[in-house]
């Protein structure tokens, strides 16, 4: 849904950032972590919508990797371009943010989150920011663990998709950080870069509240 970049100063392969077992994230481990995690959501005042995203995760490969996309240059996203979670707005056909969750996963990148995927849980609500602005949206991070292979498929809102290793990001191994403007103010801002992409903003910050509640 939302972060990703340009403006990292340094830059990682899978080739040369592999996953230490004395890293590693089980699937035990994540799984009652998130069962005993209590979400802290915002207040929603002056919440004029609400998102969701999946965090979805897979553990056969030798790490505990997250799926994320590119998203695709469009005028008027305000998140045009940058690397995020499969996700996006709650609909009125939702029957709540978990559906919109699994919805959007479907439309974006082809996952059917009902038929090969457990819901491990979900995190607290983040206001949405962009380009430096507070908007009157929240967005909702759900955790599935991804039990059946299936292949990615994506739509016209993304270009590309790649699985980043969590646990090699929590080791510190892929920070950078990212260099961003806030109109005439500089600002230098934490991020992790991995085969060339840079995750930054909300996705960043998503994803560094799922690794402080499992770890």
């Amino acid at each position: 849904m939302i972060a990703g970049g340009r403006g990292a100063r340094a830059c990682y392969s899978g080739a040369s950032v592999q996953s230490s077992p004395r890293h590693r994230l089980p699937l035990d481990l994540v799984a009652a972590r998130l069962a005993a995690h209590e979400p802290d959501d915002p207040s929603n005042l002056l919440v004029g919508s609400r998102a969701a995203v999946a965090a979805i995760l897979r553990f056969d490969r030798g790490a505990t990797e997250v799926l994320l996309i590119q998203r695709s240059e469009r005028p008027g996203d305000r998140w045009s371009g940058q690397v995020a979670l499969p996700g996006g707005r709650f609909d009125d056909t939702d029957r709540d943010l978990l559906h919109t969750a699994i919805r959007e996963t479907r439309e974006e990148v082809g996952l059917d989150l009902e038929r090969g995927a457990r819901v491990l849980g979900r995190l607290g609500a983040t206001r949405a920011v962009a380009k430096g602005k507070v908007l009157p949206m929240t967005i909702t991070p759900y955790v599935f663990h991804l039990e059946q292979e299936q292949p990615v498929v994506l739509n016209a809102e993304a270009t590309a998709h790649f699985w980043l290793p969590l646990d090699v990001a929590a080791t510190g191994a892929l920070d950078a950080p990212y260099d961003y403007r806030f109109g005439p103010v500089p600002m230098t801002l934490p991020s992790w870069r991995y085969e060339g992409r840079t995750v930054w903003g909300l996705t960043h910050k998503m994803l560094g509240g799922l690794l402080g509640v499992v770890r």
